[in-house]
């Protein structure tokens, strides 16, 4: 149970906005370029569809928005459960060691265990030494996997 001053609530279409901003804020953290206008389109699109291909949570600190996270579902063949895979868990460097990432990361626990998962799986950047380190304190163990990825200019 997150304190009380940390609420995390749905994305709706009243706080789309919202939510594209703290994206922004973790591409400028990850030294990447945001997602651009047509980007964004496909976010509120996809957000928006049914069902929708991914799941988007505001965290807010005292009423101010300071993180989000996002996932979705992918199956394991070899459990023969679904795996929620976190797409991205951010809060704003001014808020960070208050417990909000706790939060979030219990949240998405919760999530996983309600939709019946195996497990839950993400990436993490290799100079993310925070992230490791927050991961490795919550039970998560480093696999000896390399994560491919083509690009759609290149398929």
């Amino acid at each position: 149970m997150p304190p009380p001053f940390i609420h995390i609530t749905q994305v709706t279409a009243e706080n789309f906005d919202t939510f594209l901003t703290l994206i922004a804020d973790l591409a400028e953290y990850e030294h990447l370029p945001p997602p651009n206008k047509e980007a964004q389109t496909r976010l509120r699109r996809d957000y928006q569809s049914s069902p929708p291909r991914y799941y988007a949570y505001i965290a807010t600190i005292n009423g101010k928005p300071v993180g989000y996270i996002t996932y979705y579902f992918i199956y394991s063949t070899f459990l023969a459960l679904p795996t929620l895979f976190l797409e991205d868990i951010f809060v704003q460097e001014d808020y960070r060691k208050l417990g909000l990432g706790q939060s979030l990361f219990d949240f998405v626990k919760q999530q996983a265990k309600t939709a019946g998962c195996g497990r839950i799986e993400f990436a993490v950047l290799k100079w993310n030494k925070l992230a490791q380190d927050f991961y490795g304190k919550n039970g998560a163990k480093c696999l000896d996997w390399y994560i491919y990825r083509i690009d759609k200019a290149d398929f």
